[in-house]
């Protein structure tokens, strides 16, 4: 068993900072890729950014303004945003794309966290 658990979410003024968190724990045997996605109520979800062991990627309205680094000895992952927006306001979702190991063998998994709401408002 896997879990992804988020944390880090709240209200912020515009041009404030916010910092969230996704730890996956359980029986990983490795993890290939982690990102953060956002969505807002009737709308798709998107992929804000994402970061394997050798590259990063920014969807074009953060660039700048947000940044992704991961602690691999964690298995966790952050979002540094900062000259936040009111259109940032969404709830972010973790993405871990990984190998968990299993009773029969191995198994490739993509999986989701909860979801934590960022806000921004003044």
């Amino acid at each position: 068993q896997v879990q992804v658990v988020e944390s880090g979410g709240g209200l912020v003024q515009p041009g404030g900072s916010l910092r969230l968190s996704c730890a996956a724990s359980g029986s990983i045997v490795s993890i290939n890729a982690m990102g953060w996605y956002r969505q807002i109520p009737g709308k798709e979800r998107e992929l804000v950014a994402a970061i394997t062991s050798s590259s990063t990627n920014y969807v074009d309205s953060v660039k700048g303004r947000f940044t992704i680094s991961r602690d691999s000895a964690k298995n966790t992952v952050y979002l540094q945003m900062n000259s936040l927006k009111s259109e940032d306001s969404a709830v972010y979702y973790c993405n871990v794309n990984l190998i968990t190991r299993r009773w029969y063998g191995v198994r490739a998994e993509n999986l989701w966290g909860q979801g934590t709401q960022v806000t921004v408002s003044s």
